[in-house]
Formats: C-alpha cells, structure tokens, sequence
C-alpha cells in the first residue's frame, strides 16, 4: 500500500489550487461528470503513514491512586493516516493545557511507552527541556518529523513523550538500539534541526534511568 507523507499531502493540495487558478476571470467552468468524480475521490481519499500510531496519557489524578508505574497509562487513539493524525491532534490538549504532573505520549501502534516493552527495553532518550507552557509548537513539530518519516533512522525510533511538570516542560524522543551511537546521533542531530532548538541535547540509556534514577548521565551529547 502506497503511503503519503506530510510533503506529497501538501502537493495533493497545492496542485488542486493551481487548477483553480488556471480559470480566467469571470470564467464560467462547466462542472463535468469527470470533475465531478475526480473531486469526489480526492474527499474521500485518505493519505496513508508509513506506521500507524498510538496516542497515551498518563493521568496525574490515576498516578497518586496507583501503586504500579505506568499502571496509570490509558491508550487513547491510534491512527494510520494524515488526516485522522490531524482530526485527534486537533481535539487533545496541547501541552500548555494539560495539568502539571500528565505525560502524553505518541508512540507507534503495539509499542507501549514503557521501558519494559521489548521493543524499548534496549534504548534509550533524547530530551528536551522547555519553560513552562512554550513547548506546545516543539511537540507538534516532533510528531510531524516522527509520523512523517523524516529521520534518516526511523525504524530506530519508538515514539515520544511530553511531561508537564511544575518548573516546565520535557519533549523526550525514545529510541531502539542505545548502543548505535551512530543512529542515535544522527536522531538527536535531526531533532535539533527539526525543531530549531540551539541548547545542547543529551541521550539517557534507560539501563542508565532503571539503575540510577536522576543520577543517570548522558551518553552522547549533540
């Protein structure tokens, strides 16, 4: 199945446009049964992602009623095309609205964000830190490089998280494979170029995170 990304969905619209402005003025355009067709199929067709996806939150509220971690995890949405990202996204809250202390996550469908699934178990983050309620467009622009398929490793990626806290907030990218310095440095480069964020940025192994809590230091910086 062919799939679209954020850039080819963007031509689908543009080319649409320049037909409309191939119509002299005052023109009169006979609306044809293949027009007719053509516009219909352009609505309903969808623009498939090269993965679906899964939104989750974790719910303060649930956190200090839970005794297990990450028991407080609720799925929220999973889609697969541009346009449901687009009709979920536009119906969550953005990061400056949730409550301090929630965690949303975006991570690809069957990957749960926790550091036990078997497909994050041997990686690692990036992460981001930001004042408090200016990490909304950041995030946005994450989701796009992440669903889009913009990093030249992608299939290193897992999924992403931001955390609202009370001194700010956190975007973190979490990865596969910790010990391909390699991939994870081009990820943490692309990143920073992506979102055009000038601070230094570090990569946790979440070996690193389980043993040593805040102790843990970063492996690679970019």
């Amino acid at each position: 199945e062919k799939t679209t990304t954020f850039d080819e969905a963007e031509k689908v619209k543009l080319n649409a446009n320049e037909a409309d402005d191939e119509v002299e003025e005052g023109e009169i355009v006979e609306e044809t049964d293949d027009t007719t067709s053509y516009l219909s199929k352009e609505i309903a067709t969808k623009h498939p992602l090269e993965h679906s996806w899964t939104f989750w939150f974790d719910n303060p509220v649930a956190k200090s009623r839970q005794t297990a971690w990450g028991s407080s995890l609720r799925n929220v949405y999973t889609f697969s095309t541009v346009e449901d990202f687009w009709g979920a996204y536009n119906n969550i809250h953005h990061p400056s609205k949730l409550v301090v202390g929630a965690d949303l996550h975006c991570f690809k469908h069957k990957i749960e964000p926790k550091w036990e699934d078997p497909v994050c178990a041997n990686g690692g983050t990036w992460k981001m830190s930001f004042s408090k309620g200016k990490s909304d467009t950041s995030w946005l622009y994450t989701l796009l490089a992440m669903i889009g398929h913009q990093f030249d490793h992608e299939d290193e990626i897992c999924g992403a998280v931001v955390s609202v806290r009370g001194k700010g907030e956190k975007i973190s990218l979490w990865t596969k494979n910790a010990a391909n310095e390699t991939a994870q440095v081009s990820i943490g480069k692309q990143w920073k170029q992506f979102l055009d964020y000038s601070d230094s940025v570090g990569f946790i192994f979440h070996d690193d995170a389980k043993r040593l809590d805040r102790n843990a230091k970063n492996r690679y910086t970019v």
